[in-house]
């Protein structure tokens, strides 16, 4: 299976693609206007106590306080309140927690009234971001996230992913970790640094305990709401978290953001620095791809199942309810158990798949077609539970109710990606009404008649639905040619799914959207 990360940059931030044989697995997009990530840690306000929530509403800059529960401050918030003060008022630097004495930890059964007090100022971590009406929900059990390891400030308890099986290598972890960690820091070990040595565990531990001294360097200058310690980009989480050995390149088309990436894998991947290429065609780089072409078709209410069959996805607030429908499939078996069986396998596959895309979180619930035997329902639950296995994001799966509903929960920590499908027509704006389609090739004529003759610009580039793109370059003369006899100048067309078939664009030679 092939591995490709393809980052696109746009004006607002980037686009992520990650594609399993050419086919789009996980979609992400990072708004640089976005302030408020997963993993960010600030130094919050108390504004509000809620006992009746066991709750206390934390100001972090946000336009809505945002949530804090009794249940998140961690057993070692008394240690990290009494770090923080000594690091703002200059006792000591906290880069390093050598010789702190840690206080006793909270009741786990306590009252937020015991512990936080209104404008209070506390160290909190973003374990949510901002939600529809809801503002970010924090936590202070503060850790810091690596490739290999999770560093976590105040604790001395070293753990491994209940994922690495071998009870051996669980074993060396445990006592390598153990053997090289600092201090009044506690690390979790991730899946993934299964099988690696000593040196790579103890460069990715050194990263994080600089991350950490930074931040407290920083803390003494903080204001109340400001960020203390930032998580990395989103490409650069993504790579953090999914890059193995099973990738087979990395693809970038801004030459800062390639550096940037570049920089990264030679920190955490040396060997796999050589799969990072900038992407120089001339045809946009999602386009080329054919990513486009699949967000369009994935991120609809209607999705197709590979054979046959669709699904229908409706989101409400509360929950996602998918509906699994058979299509044309009907015929495909010999009887109407084994015709249910079919569609509800490869609907399964395409349920976990879209999860992954949209990053659809919270309850799902799931209208399977019907079936009776009992050993299909089981199949079906554990064929479930098999696709969705590689989903980085917690998850519970429950087997079929007897109404035929599969409920699955799925960790959710940001907004829903949502991808808009129905294109608005650039002519009517939605009123239903437009001048005739087929004048938009003479259209087309028109402005750039009017660019070469009267603006004088000298190099142009049409960026174009490919039915367009097509009417204009195909034929034995075609008009693109016709162009260059007439103006003595060649017009380059680019083809460009993203936009409806009535809408073009035209570029200078320095790549800049002209104004009609």
């Amino acid at each position: 299976m092939s591995n490709e990360l393809i980052i696109n940059s746009t004006q607002n931030g980037c686009r992520i693609a990650l594609l399993k044989d050419k086919k789009l697995a996980e979609f992400h997009q990072d708004n640089d206007g976005h302030q408020f990530n997963v993993g960010d840690i600030y130094l919050g306000s108390v504004k509000k106590v809620v006992p009746g929530l066991n709750a206390a509403f934390v100001d972090i800059g946000y336009e809505k306080d945002a949530f804090l529960h009794y249940l998140d401050l961690g057993p070692q918030l008394q240690s990290l309140m009494k770090c923080t003060k000594q690091v703002t008022s200059g006792k000591i630097t906290g880069k390093n927690l050598n010789g702190f004495k840690r206080l006793p930890d909270i009741n786990k059964l306590g009252k937020m009234n015991q512990v936080l007090t209104k404008n209070q100022r506390v160290l909190v971590q973003v374990v949510k971001e901002p939600i529809s009406t809801k503002g970010p929900r924090l936590s202070s059990e503060l850790s810091i996230a690596g490739r290999y390891l999770v560093l976590v400030p105040f604790s001395d308890a070293v753990s491994v992913s209940k994922k690495i099986g071998d009870s051996n290598e669980r074993k060396r972890l445990l006592r390598l970790i153990t053997s090289i960690k600092p201090e009044n820091f506690g690390v979790i070990i991730r899946t993934v640094a299964a099988g690696k040595d000593v040196a790579e565990l103890d460069r990715d531990l050194s990263g994080l305990v600089e991350k950490w001294s930074s931040g407290m360097q920083k803390l003494k200058k903080v204001k109340p709401n400001e960020k203390v310690i930032g998580e990395m980009n989103r490409a650069n989480s993504i790579l953090r978290d999914v890059l193995n050995e099973t990738f087979d390149s990395i693809v970038v088309d801004d030459k800062a953001l390639y550096k940037d990436v570049k920089s990264f894998i030679h920190d955490i991947a040396p060997d796999k620095e050589k799969i990072v290429k900038l992407y120089t065609g001339r045809v946009k780089m999602f386009e080329s791809y054919g990513i486009e072409k699949q967000l369009k078709g994935l991120f609809g209410q209607s999705v197709s199942i590979d054979g046959g069959g669709y699904l229908i996805i409706e989101h409400t607030e509360a929950l996602h309810v998918i509906d699994v429908n058979s299509g044309n499939k009907s015929n495909a078996e010999d009887n109407q158990e084994n015709t249910a069986l079919k569609v509800n396998l490869d609907a399964a596959k395409e349920i976990a798949r879209q999860l992954r895309l949209r990053d659809m979180g919270g309850i799902i619930v799931v209208d399977f077609i019907d079936m009776r035997k009992a050993e299909n329902k089981k199949l079906l639950f554990q064929k479930m539970k098999d696709e969705m296995k590689t989903d980085r994001s917690k998850f519970t799966v429950l087997p079929l109710s007897k109404f035929g509903l599969m409920q699955i929960t799925r960790q959710r920590v940001r907004p829903e990606v949502d991808i808009k499908t129905r294109e608005v027509c650039p002519t009517c704006d939605g009123t239903g009404k437009i001048t005739a389609s087929i004048l938009v090739t003479d259209q087309v004529e028109k402005d750039l008649e009017h660019l070469l003759m009267k603006q004088n610009e000298k190099k142009l580039t049409i960026s174009l639905h490919p039915y367009l793109f097509a009417f204009f370059t195909k034929g034995f003369i075609s008009r693109q040619w016709k162009w260059f006899f007439k103006y003595k100048r060649w017009i380059t067309l680019v083809e460009d799914s993203s936009v409806p078939i009535t809408q073009y664009n035209f570029l200078n030679g320095l790549g800049e959207e002209i104004e009609l």
